[in-house]
Order: structure tokens, then sequence, then C-alpha cells
């Protein structure tokens, strides 16, 4: 029996969406319900009464923040987190769990819990399943949520067995460690994206019982962190399947407007994401007629209320034209009204929701839904993704033309001034390092032919690349040496996030001050070896030794034409001879990749990265894609190509054009003798 008095309602024809309402310590709850995100007991730019305003009705806060400060102490000083922050209504408490995984290579897993270093003070913290409970015990939320293990969704079957059976451990851990608590408590049903441990593991936690109580509600943990939107789609609706009907189902850390409607007709109750922030913070908003960009010169003069279906205190009150001068003078007021709206938004497509359900008309409702949440106030919008500066100035977040952004999403990346490019925006940039350049460079099977590899790390910025490989291999046994070479005009960025070494938990090492200092930095089994190479990378690389791989991440095309260019591409391919090379982008652009293919390299599709469903891969040599099983531009990109406004590189002349896109037309890989590697 949940403690939570979970009561089913409706379940919509011909869909799993449901409807239903429980009962906290501090209130009834109707679901679906969306709440935001308030990690450290505040969600950010809003007052508990504009949230009320908006419609919230539970929100989350974070243990491992709130742990870390204010701590234990002031929580039950003030009786807990609803006396502190003055909010009467259910409060739902994360465990630690992601922040965790978030640490990457910066905290210690074991049995017990998981070591790391607090970015308050630097001391040493285990938190243990029982720690995590005890501080969820003192913020006294109305519901607490186990300590698991998340894992990359696309991490091996043995990896994320290892992971699941762990967190299953520690959920029994945390139901002993709740005792008498009147507080509710929901387990994470782990698994990756594997059917099978997705199924057990929702056995295990249905089931798992102490002192005859169990779980008032389950989670779905361990998707939005890599996998494609489609499988976070299906295991979504795998996991929902095999979980109890009389339990409240909570899809954790998802998502956007459209996400959630489709998680809701799989069966999802409770959702959590910092989107509606985040993204007003970048000026984007969601609104009946499609989401908008209101750094869009469009709304200069616009009168128009921001959403003609919308009474929220931002539509009521203020005009598209004062909302874009707002975000174009980076004022405060701006993020604050937008989030406010976008919030609002997210609460009436959750009652409009409900209501369709409880109707009967959810399917129609959902079929119309699906289309509207998608629009854009234009045909092709760039993705929302540029991170403005921040308003708060202090002379430590900056140096020379660079200065620290706060991503608003737990870590933080630099940011060029002058250009407004931050370097890895998108993802935790320790786990973009990983997952974009290090994984893909395969470099253990590279050892099969080599007895050294050599790694060019283009555009060095704040190390998070080169970083990413010590941490991968520094504690690896492996036969043979990898030797990185940075290439770098401007070392403030590193400068900049050492002296910020608390925003940039990767750089907690020896190595990147020994490379400041002396240029070159050699791990103590000497198996490693770092250095730098100081000037502009297109008249310093001739000069550097022969590379296996390249991490080509410089600042974009719009920044640094120069690098992105036919001849510079050129060069580098010529410079390569007699090495099989692979080279690691974080571009999808068709001009890029054209012009890749046009100077020689056989291109192809690299890993997903943020909004970019696929990245690029090339190779100056056919036979080390082929050996690494990689999948290539075939016949659909040529035919996409053809019709692009962006078939050539912006570096070429208008008589210049029709020879380049010969090249393109030319090239092996588009042939039948290869279609093997042709994209399915």
């Amino acid at each position: 029996m949940s403690r939570l008095n979970f009561k089913l309602e409706a379940t919509a024809s011909g869909s799993r969406a449901r409807a239903a309402t429980f009962t906290t310590l501090h209130g009834e709850v109707q679901t679906p319900i969306f709440m935001p995100v308030g990690t450290q007991a505040t969600v950010k730019n809003q007052t508990v009464e504009s949230l009320k305003t908006a419609g919230s009705n539970v929100l989350l806060a974070n243990t491992y923040h709130l742990l870390l400060r204010p701590g234990a102490e002031v929580m039950r000083k003030f009786d807990g987190i609803h006396k502190f922050m003055n909010w009467d209504r259910p409060v739902l408490t994360d465990s630690g769990g992601f922040q965790i995984f978030s640490l990457s290579h910066h905290r210690e897993m074991n049995e017990k819990g998981a070591r790391f270093l607090s970015y308050v003070d630097n001391r040493p913290i285990m938190l243990t399943p029982e720690l995590s409970i005890d501080m969820q015990k003192a913020i006294n939320s109305d519901i607490m949520m186990v300590l698991d293990q998340c894992i990359e969704s696309n991490a091996s079957h043995k990896d994320a067995k290892a992971a699941m059976e762990l967190t299953h451990r520690w959920a029994k851990r945390s139901l002993e460690a709740r005792g008498d608590s009147q507080q509710s408590m929901f387990g994470i049903v782990q698994g990756a994206c594997y059917e099978d441990l997705r199924k057990q593991s929702a056995d295990v936690l249905t089931n798992l019982r102490v002192n005859g109580e169990g779980f008032d509600g389950l989670a779905i943990g361990g998707l939005a962190v890599g996998e494609t939107k489609s499988e976070r789609e299906d295991f979504t609706a795998i996991a929902t399947e095999m979980l109890p009907e009389n339990l409240p189902r909570y899809l954790m850390g998802v998502g956007t407007p459209i996400d959630i409607l489709e998680a809701v007709h799989r069966g999802v109750d409770m959702f959590d994401c910092i989107i509606p922030n985040q993204y007003a913070q970048r000026g984007v908003v969601f609104t009946s007629l499609g989401n908008f960009q209101m750094r869009r010169s469009v709304y200069k003069f616009s009168e128009e209320k921001l959403d003609p279906s919308c009474d929220c205190l931002t539509c009521t009150n203020y005009s598209r034209a004062y909302l874009h001068h707002l975000m174009k003078t980076d004022e405060p007021l701006g993020w604050h009204l937008l989030t406010l709206h976008n919030i609002t938004f997210y609460h009436r497509l959750m009652r409009e929701i409900r209501m369709n359900i409880l109707n009967g008309t959810f399917l129609d409702f959902y079929n119309r839904k699906r289309k509207e949440l998608v629009m854009s106030d234009e045909e092709n919008p760039p993705t929302p993704m540029t991170p403005e500066k921040p308003y708060k100035k202090d002379k430590r977040l900056s140096l020379g033309d660079y200065e620290v952004h706060d991503s608003g999403r737990g870590f933080s990346s630099i940011r060029q001034k002058s250009s407004g490019e931050v370097m890895h925006s998108v993802n935790p940039p320790q786990e973009e390092a990983r997952n974009l350049y290090v994984l893909p460079a395969r470099i253990e099977e590279r050892f099969n032919e080599l007895d050294e590899v050599v790694i060019w790390d283009v555009g060095l910025g704040a190390a998070h690349n080169s970083m990413a490989v010590i941490h991968e291999f520094l504690d690896k046994d492996f036969t043979g040496k990898i030797r990185i070479v940075s290439f770098e005009n401007d070392t403030d960025p590193l400068k900049l996030a050492l002296r910020n070494a608390h925003h940039f938990p990767h750089l907690h090492h020896a190595a990147p001050h020994e490379l400041l200092k002396n240029n070159k930095w050699v791990s103590p089994k000497g198996h490693i070896e770092w250095e730098l190479f100081h000037g502009d990378f297109a008249h310093t690389f001739e000069g550097a030794p022969k590379p296996h791989v390249i991490f080509y991440d410089p600042f974009s095309i719009h920044t640094n034409v120069e690098l992105w260019s036919e001849e510079a591409f050129a060069r580098i391919f010529d410079y390569c001879r007699g090495n099989e090379v692979q080279l690691l982008n974080y571009s999808a652009s068709t001009a890029v990749r054209a012009t890749l293919l046009a100077v020689g390299f056989t291109v192809g599709y690299g890993p997903a990265s943020g909004p970019k469903s696929t990245t690029t891969v090339a190779f100056n040599e056919a036979t080390l894609a082929e050996k690494l099983g990689m999948t290539l531009l075939g016949e659909e990109w040529l035919k996409r190509w053809e019709k692009s406004d962006a078939k050539v590189a912006r570096t070429l002349s208008k008589s210049d054009e029709k020879e380049f896109e010969e090249k393109i037309r030319r090239r092996e890989q588009f042939s039948k003798s290869i279609t093997r590697f042709i994209e399915k």
C-alpha cells in the first residue's frame, strides 16, 4: 500500500496515458504533473509567489547540493525545506545519483557509496545511501529518491548490469535508512538501453520490502544521458509496461514539451527538467504558436503580447518588443519573465493533457498537439544553444578575452567574449569530450598495429579533450604510449579555468599546471606524454609529430574561417600521408563534410552531441574506416548535398565552385564498389 494513497482515475483509449491523484504530507497532487527544478531550494530567477502564480504545485530540490550548502544542520534548524524557502506545497528531493554521474572521473565508486571532493570547500565526502536519506530526512521532503548509480545509456550490457545491481543494493539500504519517517520514497529503475535489464530492475524494485514496506512510486532513471530521442521513447514505453499500475511513475530529467507529451502517451505520470528556465535564459519561449527566439530582430517593433492564448503575468503585461529589448540588453528581468511564461506553459500543457485523458479525448489531442509543439518562428530555426554572458561580474571569472560561463545545468564552460562562442556549451564538457572524441577514437584498438598513438588536440581551450584522454588511460595498463600534442595560440582559457578549478573538476590534476609551466607533462609510468605547441595551428602543425588521431575542436567557422577552409584541410591531409589518421569533429555541417571530401578524406558519421543527431569523422585512408567499422556518408547524403544551399566551402570563389562539386561527386566512397559502407 503506497503512503501516497495513489488513485488511478482514468487511462486514455488507444494510449497508455494516465490521470491520477495522490496525497503527500503537504497536499494533494494531480497527474500528469511537471515539477520545476529548484536545485538549491530555489528555482532560478523565480520567487515562490511567481511559481504559485504560474501553477506550480510540486518542486524538485537536490540532496547533493543542499548537503554541501547550507547543510543538514541548517535544514534541521528550520524543520526542513518548506519553512526554509517559504514553500508550503510538496517537494521531491533527488538523491544525488545524477550529480555523482556528472562528476565523471572525479569520484570514486564502491559498494559503500561515492567518494568525491566538495565543490564548496574541497573536503572529501563519502555519499552513501544512508547519508543521502539522512539528508533528505533533514530536508523533510515529501518524496525522497533512493541513491542510485546512473550510467551512460549506451554503456555495455556488463557495465549496465553491474550498475543496476549496485542500485538495487543501495535501494534496499535506502529503504532501511528511512526508518519510521512518514516521508514517501521512490525506487529508480536502471538498466540503460537493455530490455532484459529494465525488466529485471522493475521486478526487483517492485517486490523489494523492508519491514513489510516497499516503495511508494518508481522512477525511470538512466535516460536523457546519451541515447537518441527514439531510443528514449522506446525504453520509456518498455519501462512503463513493466511497472505496476498502482504506483506513480516518474521519468527523471525529461524534457521539452514534445518529450513530455510523448512520455505521457507511453504511461508516465511525473516529470522534472530545467529546460523552461534554461531556454528562457537564452531567449527561447514555448507558445501556442510555436517556439520563439526572442532575440530575433523580427520582434523589435512588435506590440503583440507574447502568446495570445496565455494569461500569465508576462503575456498580460508586456509586449514582444519589450521582452526582445530585455533579452538583447541581458537584463535579468527578461530571464525572469520568459521563465515565468515557460513554466506557465508547461503547467497549462499538463492540465490540458489531464483534462483530455479524463474526457476520453486524449488520442485526438495527442495527434494534434505533437505537431503544434514542434513549430517554430523560423522555417529552419537555429538550435537555441548559445548561452549568454553572466550579468554578475567577478574579476576571478574573467581573463583577457575569456570568461567563466555557468550553464545553469550543473557545469561551467569557458566563453570567448568577442565572439560569444562557448567551449563545450551543450553537454557537461568532460562528458562531451569523452563521448565525442576519446571513445570514438578507439585508441586501444590502434595499439594492435602501433607502439605509439599520437593525438592532435586542435584547440586546447580549457583542456577538456586532452584531460579526458589522461583520465581515461592514466590508471590503465596497456602496451604502448599515448602522445598528446595540443595546439593553442592563447592559453588564457586554461589559465582562467585553473584559477576557477572548483568550476572545472577535470583540472584537479598536476598535468595542466606542469603543461603551462614547462610546455610538457609525462605521466608517472611514462606511458602518456602531453606537449603544448604555442601559436596558430595553421602555422605550427607542420613541426609536430604526425598524428594518428585528430581532435579537431577549434572555434566555429563563423569565428575562425581559416581553420575550416579547403586549404587548411588539404594541408592537414598532405601532412598526414604515411599514417592512417582519424579526424573527429563536432560539426554536422554539410559544407564542412563536403570540404573534407573534396581534399581527399573519407567522411562518415560521428556520435550524437547535444541537439546534433550526428557529428563528423573523417579518415585519410578508407582502410582505417573499414577496420573501425564506421558508417560513411552514402548516396542519401549525396542526394541531400546536391539540393543543399551550402554545397561548397565558404572560402571558395565562384570560379572554383564547379571544380569543387565535381571532386565530391567523384569520391570513391559514393561508388558501388564500397556499398558496404553506405548508410542504411
